[in-house]
């Protein structure tokens, strides 16, 4: 089928309004999974043993079981429970929840860099648990997590697609709606990915610039 640029013209604005709420989507879980990441790396390193231990099996059951399932669990399940969100709400909720098991594990190598001695020289200076965290700890383990941190926004990009399943208005919901209305294909699947690309790159490119000047 060859493609037609006037038709991929005309549904560029619906796609781009689908991305506006992709990319809301993304920064928003994203930024949730940062907290949610810390919160269960710190929480790990605390040691009280029942609370690590919910944090491990918090991160291994997010970790070995399908975002897929995750997001219909948050939308038709909770619901049965007195849980209910929209479907934005969801979908923020889901990537938080499910990129925040990665982070931790992202943070968890990022503290455990840090070497033995930086820990006892803050004791021994008898440095706040708060101190030690944001002045000796996070500087240090922070700089070699940022490519990492990179790579799991740009997977969050891509695991965005799999919203479309409760209805979000992203991307992939747009292009799966106009593909059914006209049933054409070639125009907006080709400019999906295109999309796509055009916002992973910057968020690549933003990561490497922040990392070099971590390094300085």
């Amino acid at each position: 089928m060859d493609f037609d640029f006037s038709f991929a013209v005309e549904i560029l604005p619906d796609l781009l309004r689908g991305a506006v709420v992709t990319l809301e989507v993304v920064l928003a879980g994203f930024v949730a999974a940062l907290f949610g990441g810390l919160l269960l790396a710190v929480a790990r390193q605390a040691g009280n043993a029942p609370l690590r231990a919910a944090c491990t099996a918090y991160i291994e059951f997010m970790r070995n079981t399908p975002l897929l399932v995750q997001i219909y669990f948050l939308f038709f399940v909770l619901p049965l429970w007195g849980l209910t969100f929209t479907a934005i709400t969801t979908g923020i909720l889901a990537l938080g929840l499910n990129y925040s098991a990665y982070l931790a594990e992202v943070y968890r190598g990022g503290i455990d860099s840090v070497p033995r001695g930086q820990w006892e020289a803050a004791g021994a200076l008898d440095m706040s648990p708060r101190d030690t965290w944001l002045r000796i700890v996070l500087p240090q383990a922070i700089p070699p997590m940022v490519p990492v941190l990179g790579n799991y926004l740009i997977g969050m990009f891509k695991d965005t697609p799999l919203l479309a399943v409760i209805t979000i208005p992203e991307m992939m919901q747009v292009v799966k709606q106009i593909a059914g209305e006209t049933y054409r294909y070639n125009e907006p699947y080709t400019l999906l990915a295109l999309i796509f690309l055009a916002m992973s790159l910057p968020a690549s490119f933003l990561f490497r610039t922040i990392e070099r000047r971590l390094r300085g």
